[in-house]
């Protein structure tokens, strides 16, 4: 099969190979033609979210179960059960401007880079990463590593994963996990305020995304879609522990 670029794909894709000299090779191999992207005005999901479900990226390798929302504590932190499957990596390193993110592994290591330096991390050993550390995380043993995850505040952080999880399964994203360019430019955006990537430089990042969002819209893509909003759009449940305290 032949794609055939518009003008305005052309205008994209010239962009994209400009600046792929500097990039990460999800924004090199993305296929800017192709419309890669949920229905922006499909029926929303407003299933509550519960504990004890599983939200799960099968690009990334990251199963978490959720343990507490944001709703069911003072400080809005949401809390996980984090299985890291052997090979498991996040999608690159980063850094959070406004939250404090807590790894302790449960069973097994996790490898955990912070500040360029890289260590283990053992079975009940706690991480701490404070805002606007740059870090990055993988599984690089021969089992599986199941680690306790804390993030506070954790509502827009809950409404970030619910959304690369959910391009994931639906094989919107590359083979790291990432969203494609056209998509990725309008995600950094709005979730500027919770995760920036250190590659490429923020200043490059700025001026390609700012270039590629109105294609992007243009196209058809959102920064969030309704499918994956639950965070923001579904009603909120009282853990049952909670309703007996109260009773």
């Amino acid at each position: 099969m032949q794609w055939r670029f518009s003008p305005i794909d052309m205008t994209a894709y010239q962009l994209a190979a400009r600046i792929t000299p500097c990039c990460r090779p999800h924004i090199h191999y993305a296929r800017l033609a192709r419309v890669r992207h949920p229905d922006p005005h499909g029926p929303p999901d407003r299933t509550s979210i519960e504990i004890g479900e599983v939200w799960e990226n099968p690009v990334t390798r990251e199963r978490a179960t959720i343990l507490e929302r944001t709703w069911d504590n003072p400080a809005g932190r949401a809390t996980a059960e984090l299985t890291a499957l052997v090979g498991a990596r996040v999608m690159g390193e980063h850094r959070h401007p406004a939250l404090v993110e807590r790894f302790t592994p449960i069973e097994g290591e996790l490898t955990v880079k912070r500040n360029g330096q890289t260590g283990i991390l053992h079975q009940g050993e706690t991480a701490v990463i404070e805002p606007n550390v740059w870090h990055d995380w993988w599984n690089a043993s021969d089992r599986d590593v199941r680690v306790r995850v804390e993030i506070t505040p954790g509502e827009r952080f809950v409404h970030m994963i619910e959304t690369f999880f959910g391009l994931a399964r639906l094989g919107h994203t590359d083979s790291k996990g990432m969203p494609h360019a056209l998509q990725l430019a309008l995600c950094a955006r709005e979730f500027s305020d919770v995760v920036v990537f250190r590659s490429p430089p923020l200043a490059l990042q700025r001026t390609i995304f700012a270039a590629l969002a109105p294609i992007a819209r243009w196209r058809g893509y959102r920064a969030t879609y309704p499918q994956l909003s639950r965070i923001v759009l579904a009603p909120r449940t009282q853990h049952r522990t909670q309703v007996a305290d109260q009773g």
